[in-house]
């Protein structure tokens, strides 16, 4: 009956954003923030010509050079590991740093996943298509180092190991949901999965892969979970979800966060992928 009843409030606080989240903020949860620069601080600039970034746990930044390697920048701008055969499978269709002791790097055109350790160096790479999985577009790092991935073929959610072998698996996702989703990021943190679809929101199953609630956030970006809130972009606004108080918080972005390629909320930070390098800014 909780979860119930805590699902109910979310929803309807999302769908009264939806309808009127300028009239309607301060009864909802929703706040606008005052004062721009009262709510975005800046840290520091890390220079450098990137095409990729990303952000894990412990502030390490990583990052694809001109040069094409991979590099892990730690949070004092130091370089302290690269990976120079990124390009082997073509561009990547991305790059899982959710677990900084095992990056996930996935060609989707390839069905393949390269994995790395904290050092970047490889350890292995398994093709997808050689385990009867042809059909993956999400994936993740899980709790247990294994690998999270969303089976469109089959519908289900699925948990397996280095070499590919299946370890557990949900319900045919046709028997849950209708329409049934089509996750595009998968996230493991506190205790879930959070499988997300920019038209349907999030899906959260548990480790044994039981459906515990859904959150309607739509048309989402750049989707990070960190210290227990939901980061994510939508028509230059930052939403951060609060999961364990159900707040939901928006900040119009200022007109100087146009000029970037590539935008992170995570760890109470804002990154910004900029033509000269990363700007860190504090989110108050």
């Amino acid at each position: 009956m909780k979860l119930i009843f805590t699902y109910l409030i979310t929803l309807l606080c999302a769908c009264t954003h939806v309808c009127a989240q300028d009239a309607a903020a301060a009864d909802t949860g929703f706040h606008q923030q005052p004062g721009i620069d009262s709510v975005f601080e800046h840290k520091t600039f890390v220079k450098g010509k990137y095409s990729f970034m990303d952000v894990d746990v412990l502030d390490n930044l990583y990052v694809i050079t001109d040069a094409n390697q991979l590099i892990k920048i730690n949070a004092n701008g130091d370089s302290v590991a690269s990976f120079n055969d990124v390009k082997k499978y073509g561009n990547p269709s991305f790059i899982d740093v959710s677990n900084p002791l095992k990056i996930l790097v996935y060609y989707q055109g390839f069905s393949t996943v390269v994995i790395l350790d904290r050092l970047l160096t490889l350890r292995t790479s398994i093709n997808l298509r050689k385990m009867g999985l042809f059909s993956v577009k999400a994936l993740a790092t899980s709790y247990d180092n294994n690998i999270w991935i969303f089976d469109e073929q089959d519908m289900k959610l699925k948990k397996i190991d280095n070499d590919g072998n299946t370890l557990m698996e949900t319900t045919d996702w046709r028997q849950l949901f209708d329409p049934v989703p089509s996750p595009s990021q998968i996230i493991d943190a506190d205790n879930f999965v959070y499988l997300y679809d920019e038209n349907k929101g999030f899906a959260i199953f548990d480790y044994y892969g039981s459906l515990k609630s859904s959150l309607p956030f739509l048309h989402w970006k750049n989707i990070a979970i960190s210290r227990n809130v939901i980061y994510g972009f939508d028509n230059n606004v930052l939403y951060s979800y609060q999961l364990n108080t159900l707040t939901l918080k928006q900040y119009k972005l200022p007109d100087y966060f146009n000029n970037y390629s590539i935008i992170k909320a995570t760890n109470g930070k804002v990154y910004l992928l900029k033509s000269d390098g990363i700007e860190i800014l504090k989110l108050k």
